[in-house]
């Protein structure tokens, strides 16, 4: 039994032994965090017409993700059935229901027939952000 219990109490520290010589060769060879593959473009058109430019690289699969990568680029907005509804973008908010303003997005100068949480990220897109009023006060 003794034998046994040796034998066991040996696996058990070449085991471990093992496990940490795999951990450290992991922690060597392991890839390092690099920035994101794919090189775009937001720009955001306010209700002044002044424009807003961001460059960014990402590894985001949709917009919404890109835009919170995004530094000095703020949005809020409420989760509706297709996805967020942008309100306000860098403390702009369209209203609809004041000036019939939304934000309109366009990806590579076409509209985009989705919203944020479902707009697909390609390398070398340009998304922008246009505050869009029917009002002609507004």
């Amino acid at each position: 039994m003794f034998k046994q219990n040796k034998t066991l109490l040996t696996a058990a520290i070449v085991l471990f032994i093992a496990v940490l010589v795999f951990f450290g060769a992991y922690q060597l060879f392991a890839p390092t965090a690099a920035e994101g593959a794919k090189t775009i473009s937001i720009e955001v058109l306010d209700h002044n017409q002044e424009r807003t430019s961001y460059s960014i690289r990402t590894d985001a699969e949709y917009l919404i993700d890109a835009m919170k990568e995004t530094p000095k680029f703020t949005f809020s907005g409420y989760e509706g059935p297709y996805g967020l509804t942008l309100t306000a973008i860098n403390g702009i908010t369209a209203d609809w229901e004041k000036d019939n303003a939304y934000w309109c997005i366009y990806v590579n100068d076409e509209m985009s027939n989705y919203g944020v949480s479902s707009q697909p990220v390609n390398d070398g897109d340009t998304f922008r952000f246009e505050y869009t009023s029917l009002d002609a006060n507004a």
